[in-house]
C-alpha cells in the first residue's frame, strides 16, 4: 500500500524558514507527478507547487513569489518543500500528493499523506 508521510511543520517567526519533507512508501514514483498542497482553517485546500519525479520540472502557484522551493530525492524516495520567508497567511497544514498520470498539475491527485502544520507566529 503506497503512503506518503510528512514532517518538519512547526512553530516560527514571520520572515522564518522550515523544510517540509514527505517521505514515500511502498513504491517508487517514477511516471508520477508530486506535489504540496496546503488548507488554512477555515478555507479550502490549495495548491502550492508541483514536480515531475521523472524529469523534475516544476511548476508553482503564483502567491510562492520564489520563497517556496520543491525538489525530490528519487533515491531517497522524499519530497521537499522548502518554505522561506514565512508569513502568518502561510499558516496551514501542509499536504503532499502523487498523482500517477505524472502531469504536473494543480489538480488530479490521488495518492495524499496525512498533513504536517506550519503556524507562523505575527
Amino acid at each position: 500500500q503506497v503512503q506518503l508521510v510528512e514532517s518538519g511543520g512547526g512553530l516560527v517567526q514571520t520572515g522564518g524558514s522550515l523544510r517540509l519533507s514527505c517521505t514515500a512508501s511502498g513504491r517508487t514514483f517514477s511516471g508520477y507527478a508530486l506535489g504540496w498542497f496546503r488548507q488554512a482553517p477555515g478555507k479550502e485546500r490549495e495548491f502550492v507547487a508541483a514536480v515531475s519525479w521523472t524529469s523534475g520540472g516544476t511548476y508553482y502557484a503564483d502567491f510562492v513569489e520564489g520563497r517556496f522551493t520543491i525538489s525530490r530525492d528519487v533515491a531517497k524516495n522524499t519530497l521537499w518543500l522548502q518554505v522561506e520567508g514565512l508569513k502568518p497567511e502561510d499558516t496551514a497544514v501542509y499536504y503532499c500528493a502523487a498523482r500517477s498520470d505524472g502531469a504536473v498539475a494543480t489538480t488530479g491527485y490521488d495518492i495524499w499523506g496525512q498533513g504536517t502544520q506550519v503556524t507562523v507566529s505575527s
